[in-house]
């Protein structure tokens, strides 16, 4: 390929390539400038992700308590639908970007479809068990009564259509494992920009105004279209947002010309390609079950000590996916350079671009958990005014804040075996981390030694620290680069 922009128009010329998409090799060249071009997009469509989490949460948290926990449990069951989404995307990314590496484009449309292919089996057979059992998850949880009677139909909207967050999840992969990050960045912003407007729209409906101190005149409250869901309006406005980010990026896939474009050969059904799919796709969705679900489990254990409890701890976790996904951004853009490179038969650099990835992201993320350190009850109180959700919020985000600079190392790590296809190493490292060790030692904490959620927040920093000390370990003994996609 050609290498267009020339570095002597400095690093705006850079950043402008970034955001627009660039068409270099990232087999070559500067690592810190492959690592810019990938990363800036990427940062800026997780940023998009995190969103999502944070528009709707600002929102709902003036429903009450109950709303949230609403919410804050339904995202805990959501959490193994994004872990099956990612799971999947990592296999789309893996097998795309060796094919990319290996400059075989036909290869990497082929991926791409059969990708596609497996995320519409899993999305239906998902939607099908959570639409019919959405309430009785609730219970499982620990909702209450009327948390469930009221938050029921939210469920059933969020987990039925989790066919929007898996093709999301996937369209995007496949175009980072191509090198093309800056399509998935405006899917991204496509999509929150429709939540942002409708999100708020359906949950209060007309009362929209009062909500923003509008005195909006009888002719239009008379006209509004948009019915006052309530926290129900939240998943509706969501939903349709993803709905259409999904919509672009299958269209750019296919009409555009790209850096990956499926045509209509690419669509033959191969049992092998699935197959490999299937092989690297199904640790790795069992590695983010294992890890997403143990949020899950905090949740049980945080149920213990009430709605307000449940409430604080959401907010808190909502605004740490906010800082932490951006930082997956960064850790995607190794993923895809590792991918990339050991397909183009450079291992060496692949892990180079491993290592100074991790740098950048531990110096980003440590500078965050100072500021958490240090504005922990300023940023939650922008959620809550209640003053108990307010306390236990901010715990959260102050305790957990102690582990950021450690995660930061441990994300990159985790990310780069998986843009390896080596996804059974992660796997185990989860199951170890997240399951003996983080929920047995929050559990204890908590309920043992009295600390109550605080424990769990402490739990939570150590699994983060301990993960990064494993994950360093193995990287470092360098069975990945010996991985076949």
């Amino acid at each position: 390929m050609n290498e267009p922009v020339e570095e002597r128009g400095g690093w705006w010329s850079i950043l402008r390539e970034a955001v627009r998409g660039s068409n270099r090799d990232f087999t070559k060249g500067s690592i810190g400038l492959a690592i810019f071009l990938l990363s800036v997009p990427m940062i800026l469509e997780m940023l998009m992700e995190s969103i999502f989490a944070i528009v709707d949460i600002f929102f709902v948290a003036h429903l009450g308590a109950d709303a949230v926990a609403i919410v804050g449990l339904t995202e805990s069951m959501l959490a193994i639908i994004y872990a099956v989404a990612i799971g999947l995307s990592v296999g789309a990314t893996a097998t795309v970007a060796r094919r990319t590496g290996e400059k075989d484009p036909d290869g990497a449309a082929k991926s791409a479809a059969h990708a596609l292919y497996l995320g519409l089996i899993v999305s239906v057979l998902m939607s099908l068990i959570g639409t019919i059992f959405a309430p009785t998850f609730l219970a499982l949880l620990g909702a209450s009564e009327k948390v469930i009677t009221e938050g029921t139909d939210f469920t059933r909207i969020m987990l039925g259509g989790n066919f929007v967050i898996v093709f999301l999840f996937l369209l995007n992969a496949i175009f980072r494992g191509a090198g093309d990050a800056a399509v998935a960045m405006r899917v991204l912003f496509l999509a929150n920009l429709l939540n942002i407007i409708l999100a708020p729209c359906f949950i209060y409906g007309s009362d929209i105004f009062a909500f923003f101190g509008i005195n909006a005149p009888q002719i239009v409250l008379d006209n509004w279209i948009f019915p006052r869901l309530g926290v129900t309006g939240a998943a509706v406005g969501t939903t349709i947002g993803r709905g259409a980010g999904v919509l672009f990026a299958a269209w750019y896939l296919i009409r555009k010309s790209g850096r990956i474009t499926i045509h209509k050969q690419h669509w033959q059904f191969d049992s092998e390609i699935l197959l490999n799919l299937v092989k690297i796709a199904a640790p790795a969705v069992l590695q983010f079950t294992i890890g997403t679900a143990s949020w899950s489990a905090l949740v049980r254990v945080i149920a213990g000590f009430g709605s307000e409890a449940i409430a604080g701890y959401v907010i808190g976790l909502r605004v740490i996916v906010f800082v932490l996904l951006p930082a997956v951004g960064l850790s995607n853009a190794a993923a895809t350079l590792v991918g990339q490179n050991l397909g183009a038969g450079k291992p060496e650099r692949a892990e180079a671009s491993v290592w100074k990835a991790a740098f950048i992201n531990a110096a980003v993320l440590g500078a965050v958990g100072l500021v958490f350190l240090f504005f922990s009850g300023v940023i939650v109180g922008f959620f809550t005014v209640e003053p108990q959700v307010l306390a236990y919020g901010t715990d959260c985000l102050h305790i957990v804040a102690y582990g950021f600079v450690f995660y930061a190392f441990g994300m990159v790590l985790e990310s780069s075996f998986n843009g390896a296809g080596d996804t059974w190493t992660p796997t185990y490292l989860n199951l170890f981390v997240f399951w003996l060790f983080e929920i047995p030692l929050a559990y204890v904490l908590a309920y043992r030694f009295g600390l109550g959620p605080t424990g769990v927040f402490w739990a939570i920093t150590a699994a983060f620290s301990l993960l990064a000390i494993l994950s360093g370990i193995l990287f470092k003994r360098g069975k990945w680069k010996e991985k076949v996609v």
